[in-house]
């Protein structure tokens, strides 16, 4: 399975000159924890970082920063991880645990922004493909009773 396969391709993003408080409306409105900031670069949105909840919490509010005196490129994660629509769903899920991120902009071959892949959506994926898996084991020995009736 290819990590395009899984991705959110409904991806909240922003520039990296918009304002914290931008930030915020649109975690708020879109219910996400994070935006990738991207750069328009000749009709295409490439990733240039990502901005957390907890960015904003641990770069902002506790450092008692005025959020009008910073933006988004002040506070962003610069090391941005990414991972290809093409890349192998288990190789992405290995890259994220080695890399401790939670979060992944997911990107074409061109390095366009074409998803995201989140923790929390391949424990989904992954809870439903063991319930899946116990179901057959289920299946089976009903039917192992069933024969020996």
């Amino acid at each position: 399975m290819k990590t395009g396969d899984v991705c959110n391709r409904e991806v909240v993003f922003i520039e990296r000159a918009a304002s914290i408080a931008e930030v915020a409306r649109l975690m708020r409105a879109h219910h996400v924890g994070d935006l990738v900031v991207v750069e328009e670069k000749n009709g295409r949105r490439a990733p240039v970082g990502i901005v957390t909840d907890r960015d904003l919490v641990l770069e902002v509010l506790a450092e008692g920063v005025n959020q009008n005196d910073i933006a988004v490129g002040d506070v962003m994660s610069y090391e941005l991880v990414t991972a290809n629509e093409d890349d192998d769903l288990f190789d992405t899920l290995k890259h994220m645990r080695t890399k401790g991120i939670r979060r992944l902009p997911v990107v074409d071959r061109a390095g366009s922004l074409v998803g995201i892949v989140t923790v929390d959506d391949l424990l989904d994926l992954l809870a439903e493909q063991v319930s899946d898996l116990a179901r057959i084991v289920q299946r089976e020995q009903t039917r192992e009773r069933e024969r020996r009736r």
